[in-house]
């Protein structure tokens, strides 16, 4: 229902003049779905009040209500076409009333940890970009189909969300910092394994895809949510999940993603999580978990580099010092970087890995095959530590899925199970082995990929070809003896 329904709103905005490309595709989308998700949720808990004899008061004022402004009905639950606005009337009223209406519950929330809150600033970064009041309508209408109401809608909705972003991701501009593919994520999520009552955090969040998916982990971690207390629920709805993204519209749809996914009021920051002088960083602003993919390849300025001992203009070096500082002592991290952090010579690279080696246990290198990460054109590890003790032994799993790895064939689960398997206990294998930090120049703490278990295979032939091809060569060495026996 969900993807049928998706397929056919990108179809309509193609044809608006507004929307050219697969970013404002889902940026449209977004804030349509948005409002009728929070229709659903405002009649779920009116409903919920009313079983316990309580009274519900809406977010939403009555004249900017999805079934008063969106989607007016008959008595028979139509359409009401003499009282629901297209064209030029629906474009002006969503222009000049709807955004800037939902825009002030910024300013009007009593807290930032509130679903109003959160609305407003939605809205105040998202633009309405579609042209034509008819092409709007033509998505309303589409969107109204949706139901939100049950755990497996939601669940449905929030997983096909999530393939938007990821085409988003793929169609370029800075969409592909947005998104990680869900396989890895739920893999470095289980290798980690979150508990209830300690906090989780993704500095460089893009779409928020590890706090998704963290959350989702907890949620079931006592054998599904039903398991749950009132307080458990209320610890992961409120005091769980922490993340800042830089950029805005990143920023927008990693909430909405949020969301989407059950959270109703994300603890997410709109800033530069690089801005921040680390020296600052004080124990209450601490994790127990730290998730993260940062941007590779980015530079930043000398006055940015200023806020790190180690100096950088890589960003991904950055942020891995953010990182360190901001987990507790004995928190955990998995954290996916460019491969060539493990062996680059640079005073940077040195220092860090020195760094991580001694103020964490890195106990586990993932060594990610090329093209999991579409159109990235870099390969990268997962690096898995433990803050509070340094260094003894790393362990290496190298990722070998057997195919080559692209948009069309991309990661799965199954790809990674070996590794999880293997990961409880740092088993050997052909693909998996153990280094000692104490075997390491400590003039370069190189810690590159090398498999010591992986043999080259030599191509094998049969006797009987052996012997053709030496018998080919004796006749071809008694031809050119007789040649020269006949010049002289």
């Amino acid at each position: 229902m969900f993807e049928q329904t998706f397929k056919n709103i990108d179809d309509i905005l193609h044809k608006d003049a507004g929307c050219g490309s697969e970013l404002d595709y889902v940026e449209q989308t977004s804030w349509v779905l948005f409002l009728k998700y929070l229709d659903d949720l405002e009649k779920d808990k009116a409903t919920a009040a009313e079983l316990t004899g309580k009274i519900y008061t809406p977010i939403i004022a009555p004249e900017y209500q999805w079934n008063v402004w969106a989607t007016p009905k008959t008595a028979d639950g139509k359409l009401d076409h003499h009282k629901a606005m297209t064209g030029d009337d629906l474009k002006d009223f969503v222009d000049q009333q709807l955004f800037p209406y939902l825009k002030k519950f910024k300013t009007e929330a009593e807290r930032a940890d509130t679903i109003e809150y959160k609305i407003g600033e939605i809205f105040s970064e998202l633009k309405n970009r579609m042209q034509s009041g008819y092409n709007m309508r033509e998505v309303i209408n589409r969107i109204d189909e949706l139901r939100f109401r049950t755990h497996a809608e939601k669940h449905e909705m929030s997983h096909l969300y999530e393939a938007k972003i990821q085409n988003m991701g793929n169609a370029g501009r800075n969409g592909g910092e947005y998104y990680t593919v869900r396989p890895l994520i739920k893999s470095i999520v289980r290798v980690i394994d979150p508990k209830i009552g300690q906090t989780v955090y993704d500095g460089a969040g893009g779409s928020m895809g590890f706090l998704c998916e963290g959350f989702l982990y907890m949620l079931n971690s006592k054998g599904g949510p039903d398991k749950l207390t009132t307080k458990d629920i209320e610890i992961l709805q409120k005091k769980t999940f922490y993340g800042k993204e830089k950029k805005g519209l990143a920023y927008i749809i990693g909430i909405m993603n949020m969301i989407l996914h059950g959270i109703e009021a994300p603890n997410i920051i709109h800033t530069n999580t690089l801005a921040e002088n680390i020296a600052d960083i004080q124990e209450k602003d601490r994790h127990d978990i730290v998730f993260a993919n940062p941007p590779f390849g980015g530079k930043e300025r000398a006055e940015v580099q200023e806020n790190f001992p180690i100096r950088s203009s890589e960003t991904a070096y950055l942020f891995l010092q953010h990182f360190i500082k901001i987990l507790r002592a004995g928190g955990k991290a998995g954290i996916v970087i460019k491969n060539t952090f493990l062996s680059n010579t640079d005073n940077a690279s040195v220092s860090l890995r020195k760094h991580l080696l001694e103020s964490c246990n890195l106990h586990t290198v993932l060594d990610l095959p090329g093209g999991v990460f579409t159109g990235a054109g870099v390969k990268t590890v997962v690096l898995f530590f433990e803050k509070g003790t340094p260094t003894s032994k790393v362990w290496y799993y190298q990722l070998n899925p057997g195919r080559n790895l692209g948009k069309t064939n991309p990661l799965n689960e199954n790809d990674l199970k070996e590794f999880e398997n293997l990961q409880k206990s740092y088993g050997e294998s052909e693909n998996s082995w153990s280094i000692d930090v104490a075997s390491l120049d400590t003039t370069t703490y190189d810690l590159s990929v090398k498999n010591p278990n992986k043999k080259e295979e030599a191509a094998l032939r049969e006797p009987q070809e052996i012997l053709k091809e030496m018998k080919a060569l004796d006749e071809e060495s008694a031809e050119i003896l007789n040649s020269i026996l006949e010049l002289i």
